[in-house]
């Protein structure tokens, strides 16, 4: 029986693009295994957006390199964002690979795959004749990620993403609408519809459908019970949008808008393509329309020349707008991108280090703030996972929830808040809203 494992790192794209490989690996006869030891093929699909997750890239390629030094006959697969145009310097570094694939690009990790198990033609001809775009992987509980659009078009100066996805490529209506009904057959409860800007889906295709078309398309698909999207990108967020998360049930008050900095001089350094008003304004039109909508960002502290003023504006960006989650990361290099080639790294260790802990210190009150208004509240929950008798879940605005109760992963209840802290609530089943899909 032929076996294999993928080792997924970065965004949940990566998780939505390692989970179609192994629906086409398992088409191609492949089981998946948890222990990379029992594989006969490795995939490690990579994310480099930040330097760590290079590192832990280059660590675990150390470790297959050295084994196979000592017997291993495993097939060895890199994809994702470390894999460009130019990967002369990964393949000299390790040559043990044997397949180097960009994002979304399976077709010669699975002809390699069917070499190895001896598939037939027919089996590998259907899924590289466009079978993949239909290969959908089971779902491993009650959510699902559902990419709807690759690529992006932004090019903002740090952002390696472009470089390494591509263009902008939305998927076409119908075809995200079978995924969404093959995922609610299996027992999917809440979708996320992918994007690395979301809201840019359907302006490249011709009948130029948007995120509140595909919304309307899930609200009329028994057993979803829930819909999210990310990541948002300012200029794209119109108002047409906005007015189909507060109109339609299904969709969670839940936006996750990166700012990145509050500074409109390093906005445009950045390149974001937005000034600090607009951005604002998207924020202001939000909460008009749903006052306790959860808005979280992402923020880079320590980009090239950024100034102590300009890491005040971002300060004050964020204390007057108390967001409910701030993503936030010290600039790294990344080569091949605009700032890499063209600005200095000038910021030192130390104060990025320093801004960094600022921001943290800010999410971490206005967190405590927002958590606690919900203290002897109850709170729709959809159930995730359970352990030791204890089940986790999020609500509606994505806060984490843990609760006494067991056999309930799928189902969605009411909890009673008694405990909170800036990262999660804790409380006491309240009552069922709806049972999980059998």
């Amino acid at each position: 029986m032929a076996t294999f494992h993928i080792w997924t790192l970065g965004c949940q794209m990566n998780q939505a693009d390692s989970l179609k490989l192994a629906a086409g690996l398992e088409r191609l006869g492949y089981h998946p295994v948890e222990d990379d030891t029992a594989a006969d093929l490795v995939v490690i699909n990579t994310c480099s957006v930040r330097q760590h997750a290079e590192d832990r890239a280059y660590g675990r390629l150390g470790i297959l390199k050295q084994r196979r030094v000592e017997g291993s006959t495993a097939k060895i697969v890199v994809m994702g964002c470390m894999v460009g145009p130019k990967t002369d310097d990964l393949r000299r570094r390790f040559p043990v690979v044997d397949e180097w694939a960009r994002p979304q690009q399976f077709d010669g990790i699975l002809a390699m795959a069917a070499e190895a198990r001896d598939a037939s033609d027919g089996e590998l001809g259907s899924l590289l004749a466009g079978g993949m775009t239909r290969t959908y992987s089971l779902p491993k509980g009650p959510t699902a990620y559902v990419p709807v659009i690759h690529g992006c078009d932004k090019f903002c100066t740090y952002c390696i993403v472009p470089l390494r996805r591509g263009r902008e490529d939305s998927r076409p209506v119908d075809d995200i609408l079978d995924e969404v009904r093959f995922l609610a057959e299996h027992g999917v409860r809440e979708v996320t519809l992918l994007g690395q800007t979301v809201e840019a889906y359907g302006h490249d295709l011709a009948e130029r459908p948007d995120l509140a078309t595909l919304f309307e398309g899930i609200d009329a698909i028994d057993g979803v019970k829930r819909v999210r999207f990310l990541t948002s990108y300012p200029k794209d967020m119109t108002g047409r949008i906005i007015d189909a998360v507060a109109d339609q049930p299904k969709v969670c008050e839940y936006f996750n808008i990166p700012v990145q900095s509050g500074s409109d001089s390093m906005l445009e350094r950045m390149r974001r393509g937005y000034t600090l008003a607009e951005f604002e304004e998207r924020v202001a039109r939000i909460r008009t329309r749903m006052p306790d909508a959860a808005i979280v960002t992402d923020v880079i502290v320590g980009c090239p020349g950024e100034t102590d003023e300009e890491f005040a504006d971002t300060v004050a960006l964020i204390e007057r707008t108390q967001f409910d989650t701030i993503h936030v990361a010290a600039y790294s290099p990344r080569p091949g991108t605009f700032a890499h080639r063209n600005m200095a790294d000038d910021v030192p260790r130390e104060v990025k280090k320093a801004r960094l802990q600022v921001i943290e210190g800010l999410h971490a009150a206005s967190a405590t703030r927002i958590n606690q208004r919900l203290l002897n509240q109850t709170v729709e929950v959809l159930v995730e996972s359970e352990q030791d008798g204890r089940s986790t879940g999020r609500t509606r605005r994505g806060q984490l929830v843990h609760f006494d109760a067991t056999n309930r992963i799928g189902d969605l209840v009411r909890v009673t808040v008694d405990q909170v802290t800036p990262w999660s609530l804790q409380g006491r089943v309240a009552g069922t809203l709806s049972f999980a899909v059998l």
